[in-house]
């Protein structure tokens, strides 16, 4: 059996959830090294994961020669700066969502990649659902009619405190935007997988709850180009969790009110039955075993920097609006 042999930088909750023991437990992966800037606690995890090397210094690690590939579970903003330096040592690269802080950003490393030859892939994992998988049969097939109305909610309460770990979520030159950009990037790759290109798109923008450099709050209408209208609400305010998807089409409606579960309310005319579509326990899993499987066996993956590009300038459009709008007030 062919085998990868991956670096991990970054080993934050999600590395240690999910990104690190997929890396271990793939039979076609494996874990050589991990960086973390403190070099006791990059020791630690290494051990925990059974990885014989550790880095204080990404960089390092990426000019280790043992290793194929990274995954960069790091911030947004050293996204770019890691993955041209990667593409630069010959290694593949995954990349965690959003891709980047901007367009430009995206387009160098596209760039640079493809120089080198190397893949470059993005982690928007929720591409692997089995329950997007069977929306999308259903809306292929028909049995809803015409989707005419799309409409997701995500919220995610987030105050977090001066020593926060991920404080830098809402320092705009770190994050480069609020809710919309952490997490409604996902839902944005998830409509446009479904749905297509979108056609026109308007926006509320607000940070009156709690006043950050970032929004706390977006919704973004939207009109895709096969005529489908979508509503995507994003925020950081409410205490109560949202995580829901309903479609509604001219001869039935998905209702989903947890989509990290799976539960689906199916209805076509009258009738009306729950499927259970969950996804891998560890969610990241699909992702880094179609990365790896795309590597070894030289074919394209499934979530490439163009997907990531394409989501990164939905949301910088958004923005740009927002701020032409703002400057126009003044």
């Amino acid at each position: 059996m062919k085998i990868l042999n991956w670096g991990l930088i970054g080993t934050g909750d999600i590395a240690r959830k999910r990104i690190a023991p997929a890396l271990r437990d793939l039979p076609n992966c494996n874990l050589v090294a991990v960086s973390r800037a403190k070099s006791e606690l990059a020791e630690e995890f290494a051990n925990e994961f059974g990885a014989k090397k550790w880095f204080a210094d990404w960089r390092e690690l990426i000019m280790d020669d043992e290793i194929d590939a990274v995954y960069l579970a790091t911030p947004v903003f050293l996204h770019a700066e890691q993955t041209i330096f990667a593409a630069n040592h010959g290694k593949h690269v995954l990349c965690e969502k959003p891709m980047a802080l901007n367009v430009a950003e995206c387009d160098e490393m596209i760039a640079v990649c493809q120089a080198n030859n190397v893949k470059l892939g993005i982690a928007y994992y929720r591409r692997f659902y089995p329950v997007i998988e069977r929306i999308k049969q259903l809306i292929a097939s028909g049995e809803l009619g015409k989707i005419a109305v799309v409409q997701i909610n995500a919220f995610e309460y987030f105050e977090p405190s001066a020593e926060h770990p991920r404080r830098w979520l809402i320092e705009k030159v770190k994050s480069g935007g609020g809710p919309l950009m952490d997490f409604g990037c996902h839902r944005l790759e998830v409509l446009t997988h479904l749905f297509g290109e979108i056609k026109d798109c308007k926006s509320i923008i607000s940070n009156d709850i709690f006043q950050r450099e970032v929004e706390d709050t977006a919704t973004v209408l939207m009109q895709f180009e096969n005529g489908t209208n979508a509503v995507l609400t994003i925020t950081h305010s409410p205490l109560e969790p949202q995580d829901t998807l309903d479609i509604y089409g001219t001869k039935g409606s998905i209702h989903i009110p947890i989509l990290n579960q799976g539960e689906m309310k199916l209805r076509i005319g009258n009738d009306e039955i729950v499927e259970h579509h969950p996804p891998d326990k560890n969610v990241h899993l699909p992702l880094i075993e179609n990365f790896t499987e795309a590597v070894l066996n030289n074919v394209e993956v499934e979530i490439t920097g163009k997907t990531g590009r394409e989501i990164a300038q939905i949301i910088e459009e958004i923005y740009s609006a927002k701020e032409l709008e703002l400057r126009l007030q003044t």
